[in-house]
């Protein structure tokens, strides 16, 4: 960011165009005890100096590229193609704005709508949107749309206490103890499956909310689950974390679930440190006018030529505001525009030899781990790419011992399920190769020593 500092001349000339005499005089209607508050700010300091200060702070990171990692829990670590910040950092993307005109945005729109195309594909569903802030955030709304679309009184959201425990925590948000609106259940009981959470449902429950694979990495058993929730009148919602997994297993649109989100930080995002990331949204036809988000549509003008225009924008800005259906107004267009570049670019045949890749190593490192002394893998169910693994001692330490060889171990379990004392979450994916894996193996047998 340039630094464009401002003249004395400059300034006079500035409130002398707007008839003012005097900076002061400029915020008069600002309280005096707080128009100009003595900040308590360190000595000004040179531009090599800030430099240093802030180099020395960025150091203090640590860049994936020097670890062998293995932590995952909702955010993961895949290769992205070059073609994919080549293309997504031309000017005509990186500068593009809410596309309300088409007329000059038919390539933002277009790029949208390519988007929504592979979305719906990859989830099985019929309609997509472009899209939420990330997963947590379309998972609530997904659970506001149900709201919306169950008939009757419904005010329950039943939620699998598998979904990952910062979603919970945002739906939590979206919907606390004391909303009028519903109330969120299901996940008190951190140790119930859901085929547990089938017999609370009944005619007060608008949706059940499960994900699959589970944050544990487990694949959940989805025979019949939408058939028995339907036949409640319910909805199923399905987050699809990780998304990589669907370029190996059966899509959510194809075992019944209503309403499919995800977090599509994998698909060319990068960790970025936490964000920005990309919330996916897909439902069903009949259920799209309830759909918060915007909806890209393909269209053609009175000369027959083809052009896309924002369909629906059911936001307050937009129509009357008992009709809105969300207030979500920044849909992360930018990482949904690398989802579409990177899906383009890896094909289904690409995508599902990243997620072969994902699988295979996993299970790999699952093996090898189960061979040593102390460590148990405790995951029994089918995985995809997570498993989880109970240690000889505090995971804490385990990761400090870890680090110290270069190595980004799994995630503490006991953080968010007290159950699961000692254990943690090993990720593995494409970019961990057999020598790491064997590193991390070889690290955990010296550690339990």
């Amino acid at each position: 960011m340039p630094y464009i500092p401002h003249t004395d001349a400059e300034r006079r000339a500035m409130l002398e165009t707007i008839g003012v005499p005097s900076l002061e005089a400029l915020f008069e209607d600002v309280p005096a005890q707080w128009r100009f508050p003595r900040l308590g700010l360190p000595p000004a300091a040179s531009e090599i100096e800030i430099l240093d200060e802030l180099n020395a702070l960025a150091r203090k990171n640590y860049a994936v590229g020097e670890f062998a990692l293995f932590l995952g829990a909702g955010a993961y670590h895949h290769f992205i193609p070059s073609v994919v910040d080549h293309l997504a950092s031309r000017g005509e993307f990186v500068t593009s704005y809410t596309p309300y005109q088409p007329e000059v945005s038919q390539g933002t729109l277009q790029a949208m709508f390519e988007y929504q195309s592979m979305i719906v594909r990859l989830t099985g569903m019929e309609v997509a949107n472009a899209s939420h802030y990330d997963g947590a955030t379309a998972m609530a709304e997904a659970a506001l749309m149900a709201l919306g679309v169950a008939k009757g009184r419904r005010k329950k959201i039943l939620i699998s206490p598998t979904v990952h425990p910062q979603y919970r925590q945002v739906l939590r948000t979206y919907l606390p103890p004391d909303s009028d609106l519903a109330y969120v259940t299901g996940d008190e009981t951190l140790t119930a499956r859901t085929s547990d959470l089938l017999a609370q449902i009944d005619a007060e429950t608008a949706c059940l909310i499960i994900q699959n694979p589970n944050f544990f990495g487990e694949l959940e058993d989805v025979t019949g689950l939408a058939e028995r929730v339907h036949a409640q009148g319910a909805l199923l919602v399905v987050v699809s974390n990780p998304i990589i997994s669907l370029g190996l297993l059966k899509p959510p649109g194809e075992y019944g679930a209503d309403i499919v989100v995800a977090e599509g930080q994998p698909l060319g995002a990068g960790l970025n440190c936490g964000g920005p990331y990309l919330g996916i949204f897909a439902t069903r036809e009949a259920y799209v006018r309830r759909m918060p988000g915007r909806l890209v549509g393909e269209t053609t003008d009175r000369k027959g030529r083809r052009g896309y225009v924002l369909t629906l924008t059911p936001r307050e800005q937009h129509i009357r505001r008992e009709k809105a259906t969300s207030n979500i107004c920044t849909n992360q267009s930018l990482i949904a525009l690398r989802a579409a570049i990177y899906l383009a670019y890896m094909g289904k045949q690409g995508l599902r030899a990243v997620a072969e890749l994902c699988y295979h190593k996993a299970h790999y490192a699952a093996h090898a781990i189960a061979q040593l002394p102390g460590f148990a893998v405790t995951t029994a169910r089918p995985f995809f790419n997570e498993f989880r693994v109970r240690c000889p001692m505090p995971v804490s330490q385990l990761n400090q011992f870890l680090l110290d060889k270069g190595i980004l171990g799994g995630y503490d379990l006991e953080r968010d399920y007290p159950h699961l004392r000692q254990e943690t979450l090993i990720c593995v994916t494409e970019m961990n190769t057999r020598e790491q894996i064997d590193r991390l193996v070889a690290a955990l047998q010296e550690a339990s020593r």
